[in-house]
């Protein structure tokens, strides 16, 4: 196991990356809110008037098919209680069965990694937080079970024959009874014991009142230093137009986990979220001063993150190091071997552009992803198709790249490739000429192989990329509880 003394970002599969990096009882916090198993997929948008890109941010629903493997992993002496639940939920919950078996193999390493001051907050929905309660009940111990934490927040939501739901589920463990607790609490309101008249203030700025008792000189009862905090929390959701607001379909606020990490830890402490989407764990650790480590299996969360963290701290954020994601031309080849999709969402946003789909996933559309531009003080935008090709490479290839531009309104190109082109391909990009703007003209195909990309050739493209700028503005609500 490799020791992490800062900062670090994975992309890939978080069974693997707790196994391979991160050391037994090494983690001071652990936070994660995984997919719900709502047999959905959750999708980032960017929209506009005339066109609508999605990619799948993540897929949450493991089925049978690759679940055999974990379950066997599960079968031994040191797990066989949780086989047992297990093997009772694939009678009694066959739909849930698949997701409680790899979410099982999660909290087990997640456990393993936690200090035994470490606490365990697992955010759910009511449709699977009893699964995995038990779950963790058995990994962690019923006695070490704290809270359920209720997060109760308001939105509209539509007419149906069952009362709203209106609050997610927080599991709240210990590792042992020596658990770091921090006792935050909430300031009095203007109708607490402090405004009435009978309560003054001393020398620190203490709030007290005088108690008398038959027989006894009065003597100072103060009050505590704010409201003890329960489990239910009232901690409004993102808004759409929220300045927090990143376009990720399930973000949380950071007063959600503000509220977690100062409780279970303290400055310079170890935050770990396994399931880190957006990064606001992340980014809340960063801000609060602890150290932290973030697990996605997606490079467009990673992408996002790392662009959240510059725009926020700048020249004040902490170093960290980046593991999972292709650094040379071998590792690029590997990703793509090993997850063509991942490989082509990973090439894409290093351009800023929008990793897109239209239709079913991996048929190929001619268009991979989007950017939009903004090309003069007007705010006039045009819009660049990117095309990404691990494989074999045909002039096809290049025509399908052109049709889609016109189908998606897009005057500029980009054909990216691991193999070099043929010699008609160059021909036709080199013949198409350019596209003119007030003081600035670009080529309207470009092509870029692996090579050049890690030489450090550079895109003719126009300076301001607002991509993800506009869909963060543009972005629709999504919730993450079914309605």
């Amino acid at each position: 196991k490799k020791e992490k003394n800062m900062n670090m970002l994975f992309c890939g599969d978080n069974l693997e990356i707790l196994r391979q990096y991160i050391s037994n009882e090494s983690v001071d916090l652990i936070y994660i809110d995984p997919p719900f198993n709502s047999k959905r997929n959750y999708n980032i948008f960017f929209d506009d008037k005339e066109i609508k890109a999605q990619r799948i941010a993540f897929e949450d629903t493991w089925t049978l098919k690759n679940i055999q493997d974990s379950l066997a992993e599960l079968n031994t002496i040191e797990t066989e209680n949780i086989h047992l639940l297990l093997m009772t939920y694939a009678k009694v919950a066959p739909s849930a069965f698949p997701y409680l078996v790899m979410m099982a193999l999660r909290i087990i390493e997640l456990h393993r990694v936690l200090k035994p001051t470490g606490s365990f907050y697992l955010h759910c929905d009511p449709t699977m937080s009893h699964y995995l309660k038990t779950i963790c009940d058995v990994i962690f111990g019923k006695d070490n079970f704290r809270n359920e934490i209720i997060w109760s927040y308001k939105r509209y939501t539509a007419f149906s024959n069952r009362f709203q739901r209106l609050h997610d589920v927080i599991l709240f463990y210990s590792k042992t009874d020596f658990a770091l607790f921090n006792d935050i609490r909430d300031d009095y309101g203007d109708k607490s014991g402090k405004a009435d008249a009978h309560y003054k203030q001393d020398e620190d700025g203490k709030w007290y009142r005088w108690q008398k008792r038959k027989g006894q000189e009065p003597y100072k009862i103060y009050l505590s230093e704010g409201r003890r905090i329960g489990d239910v929390w009232d901690i409004s959701i993102i808004n759409a137009s929220a300045k927090e607001r990143l376009g990720y379909p399930t973000q949380k606020p950071k007063a959600l986990l503000e509220r977690i990490i100062k409780a279970g830890s303290n400055e310079g402490d170890i935050i770990l979220d396994a399931f880190c989407g957006c990064g606001t764990t992340v980014d809340t650790a960063e801000s609060l001063k602890r150290r932290w480590i973030g697990v996605d299996i997606s490079p467009i969360a990673i992408n996002l993150i790392e662009n959240r963290l510059r725009k926020e701290y700048n020249l004040a954020l902490s170093k960290y190091d980046i593991i999972g994601l292709p650094v040379d031309k071998k590792t690029a080849i590997d990703l793509w071997k090993k997850n063509p999709f991942a490989f082509q969402d990973w090439w894409i946003t290093k351009f800023n552009a929008f990793s897109a789909t239209f239709g079913s996933k991996g048929a190929d559309k001619g268009v991979d992803g989007i950017a939009l531009y903004q090309v003069d003080h007007s705010g006039n935008t045009v819009r660049a198709a990117f095309q990404v090709k691990g494989g074999k490479v045909q002039s096809k290839d290049i025509d399908a790249l052109l049709g889609a531009m016109v189908k998606h309104n897009c005057v500029l190109g980009v054909f990216l490739t691991i193999e070099p082109l043929t010699n008609p391909m160059i021909e036709t990009i080199a013949k198409s000429g350019h596209i003119s703007f007030p003081n600035f003209s670009f080529p309207k195909l470009q092509s870029l192989t692996l090579d050049e990309f890690f030489s450090g050739r550079q895109l003719k493209l126009p300076f301001l990329n607002i991509t993800f700028r506009n869909a963060t503005i543009l972005k629709k609500p999504m919730p993450q509880i079914d309605l």
